[in-house]
């Protein structure tokens, strides 16, 4: 499709443009991996999770075995008309929060003489709802960047046809698919780049109870909990690394869902099979479920700050703080079970008033013989590099 000169020249002015803006195993008890007890006391052994924060590293992803040596394109071409074609690698980008990776995109002209200036290259993020987010366009050297992408997007060139950008410090946010559009004065053509996080997925409801959240809360509670609502892509795949959860929740595409690994007649009847149940496309404003959050890999730490008395949650929050640290949230710490192999037996505040303790190595006197969280509270915060782990 043709795009005007004028257009161009505004997507790359200089005034002001709005913005548009884990493996998680449950047993066939259904525990969680970061383990709640039924019950827990106003006062509780305080343990501490510290998230740290001056020590915030941003490290690049790092290429898998099979991917080393090798690189995905995305490759634009001409036909015998002179129109561009886009063609698309297949698969898919993958990183970590924090992490820098590159969308790739190439492009080749014939005649090779065609002037570098008049090409446009254009990327935009496309959301399930058909939506379009601008996040980086080119017209020869002149260069612009939009909203949240701003200071973190970069083309790459890597030589003569190279439309690829670099996303760093890479967020939550910006998991999803990227289209990449390149234009030659009057034909253009597009490519798709699907990036995705390592991360996992884990069920969120509030202290208020289940089946409390329309979507729009069920947004805002992910994001509280240092974390989005998941994607069905990754809830599924979720499922298959073991997950099971007979409370629907929503996912950020709008539908409710929930995961079955073992059928019983307390979740849908024994005998339907196992898998991801979909309850479809939900009214976002009047009908309330839970939620399946999405959280990645910390750029900090979470460590337990233990206390020789059992505190409250108000005394733990300012524990934290006098440790130069903030409480821990329930995302910061299924990131730590998962990344970090965080395994505490003892449980401690979080930052929603929940108590919990993550297990790695299950063992009879810490919840049973299965991995997980266990839902206690637990007093956690989020600072620095700390001796208190020896301590603890």
């Amino acid at each position: 499709m043709p795009v005007p000169q004028t257009q161009r020249e505004a997507e790359l002015s200089d005034g002001t443009q709005t913005d548009t803006e884990a493996k998680l195993f449950y047993p066939p008890s259904r525990r969680s991996p970061i383990r709640m007890p039924s019950s827990a006391s106003a006062f509780i052994q305080m343990l501490v999770v510290v998230w740290s924060i001056p020590f915030v590293l941003s490290v690049s992803a790092l290429p898998t075995d099979a991917e080393k040596g090798r690189r995905r394109v995305v490759h634009v071409l001409e036909d015998d008309t002179g129109a561009v074609i886009v063609q698309t690698a297949p698969g898919k980008v993958v990183t970590h929060r924090g992490g820098s990776i590159t969308l790739p995109c190439r492009f080749h002209h014939e005649p090779e003489d065609i002037d570098p200036s008049r090409i446009r290259i254009k990327w935009t993020k496309v959301t399930d709802a058909l939506q379009f987010e601008d996040v980086f366009v080119a017209l020869g050297r002149q260069q612009r960047v939009f909203g949240k992408y701003r200071d973190r997007v970069s083309l790459e060139e890597a030589g003569p046809g190279d439309a690829s950008v670099v996303i760093h410090n890479v967020t939550l946010d910006d998991y999803g698919r990227y289209e990449c559009e390149v234009t030659n004065d009057m034909e253009d053509d597009t490519g798709f780049v699907n990036l995705d996080l390592e991360g996992m997925v884990f069920p969120y409801y509030p202290q208020l109870g289940r089946y409390k959240l329309n979507y729009h809360q069920a947004e805002d509670t992910c994001k509280q909990q240092d974390a989005i609502l998941a994607s069905h892509s990754q809830l599924h795949k979720a499922w298959l690394d073991g997950l099971d959860w007979c409370n629907a929740g929503w996912l950020e595409d709008g539908s409710v869902q929930y995961p079955i690994s073992h059928p019983r007649d307390q979740c849908g009847r024994k005998d339907t099979p196992a898998g991801v149940r979909n309850y479809g496309y939900r009214h976002k404003e009047d009908e309330r479920y839970d939620a399946f959050c999405f959280t990645s890999k910390l750029s900090g730490k979470v460590y337990f700050l233990k206390r020789f008395k059992k505190v409250n949650y108000g005394e733990a929050t300012k524990a934290c703080v006098r440790d130069g640290s903030v409480i821990a949230k329930v995302g910061q710490l299924y990131a730590a079970w998962k990344f970090q192999l965080l395994d505490r037996c003892e449980a401690g505040w979080l930052s929603d008033g929940s108590i919990r303790y993550p297990i790695v190595n299950p063992r009879s006197r810490c919840g049973g013989d299965w991995p997980g969280e266990e839902d206690r509270g637990a007093d956690e915060c989020n600072n620095k590099e700390s001796n208190e782990e020896e301590q603890l």
